[in-house]
């Protein structure tokens, strides 16, 4: 018989990890966490943290069931992950994916990997090939700088979400390829994307999606676990990033995209980008070309994983082009 946790126990749980992180770091010791081989792997193994739960503890959803636009159950206001694969729009209610953080699934013919992290506040979509071959993705229970490690079935390798890599295991190494996908507020996703389908909250696991696990940890300036802070901004400052691999990074908070009137237009390694920030809605938009990719999320955590980043700043702005890290718990 399944237990189930209720949502305070949940929130228990959840606040208890900063505290006992240190210990279980201390007993992780050897080439070995929750059952995963740590070595080779092409990031510090000890900065390769328990998140204080078994791997699967938080499952993962395989082929979950959808409902039409009609159908679904959210107000307009709730924050959706949307994406569009071969023509076809879906929209995955981050009050799911706060539960379950991975979602395996085919949208436009194409097998798709659905990931949210909660402790960074990154909604990332991939192509789930990797040599050819459709891979399921599990949540290891593992972080590495306070992001999500998800591992693939097939090869037990584990992958950063945030740098969308296989950072231990055979398939050390390979990237996935990134979707471009954006967090929007359900009212308006639907209105742009009327044929949408929707996750359904009929996931076949009990649990109570209308309240959030973790509280108020995306206001609060505390973090579970230790990464190394840039101070310029609160660490849970809502920041759109554009990357392309091998070439460079920049930021965009929203607090700069604001003071900028809410949009600016620039160029990015030589290609025309144009970000926008709705301080209404909070909600990012962006135009780029498809081989720069999009991550949004924490500006801790983007600058954690782009510690070379360049930060587009408003005219005028007090903040300082850079400043020391700090190391937050």
């Amino acid at each position: 018989m399944k237990r189930r946790l209720s949502s305070g126990a949940w929130v228990g749980v959840v606040l208890a990890l900063c505290v006992q992180n240190g210990a279980l770091a201390a007993e992780a010791g050897g080439n070995f966490r929750n059952g995963f081989a740590l070595d080779p792997a092409s990031i510090p193994a000890v900065e390769i943290l328990s998140g204080g739960l078994p791997r699967d503890a938080i499952p993962a959803l395989h082929d979950p069931a959808t409902r039409s636009a009609a159908d679904a159950e959210l107000r307009d206001d709730e924050i959706v992950l949307g994406i569009v694969v071969a023509g076809q729009p879906r929209a995955y209610p981050i009050a799911i994916l706060n539960w379950h953080e991975l979602v395996n699934d085919t949208l436009g013919g194409e097998p798709i990997l659905v990931s949210f992290c909660p402790l960074c506040g990154t909604g990332m979509v991939f192509d789930r090939r990797v040599g050819g071959k459709a891979r399921s993705f599990g949540v290891s229970g593992l972080l590495y700088r306070s992001d999500l490690l998800m591992y693939d079935r097939d090869s037990e390798s584990l992958w950063s979400q945030i740098s969308a890599e296989a950072v231990t295991g055979p398939l050390l190494g390979k990237r996935l390829r990134l979707h471009r996908a954006r967090m929007d507020r359900w009212g308006t996703w639907r209105r742009e994307h009327p044929t949408t389908t929707v996750l359904s909250f009929e996931t076949g696991h009990r649990r109570n999606y209308r309240r959030s696990p973790y509280a108020d940890y995306a206001t609060s300036k505390k973090l579970m676990f230790p990464v190394s802070v840039d101070p310029r901004y609160h660490p849970k400052m809502p920041t759109l990033g554009l990357r392309v691999p091998g070439e460079g990074a920049r930021a965009y908070p929203a607090s700069e995209l604001a003071r900028a009137g809410g949009s600016v237009q620039e160029s990015f390694l030589g290609r025309r980008v144009r970000v926008s920030y709705d301080s209404a809605g909070q909600v990012f938009g962006v135009d780029a070309p498809p081989e720069v990719e999009v991550v949004e999320g924490f500006w801790f955590a983007w600058a954690a994983f782009h510690p070379e980043t360049s930060v587009y700043t408003a005219a005028g702005s007090s903040t300082p082009s850079s400043s020391a890290p700090v190391v937050e718990d």
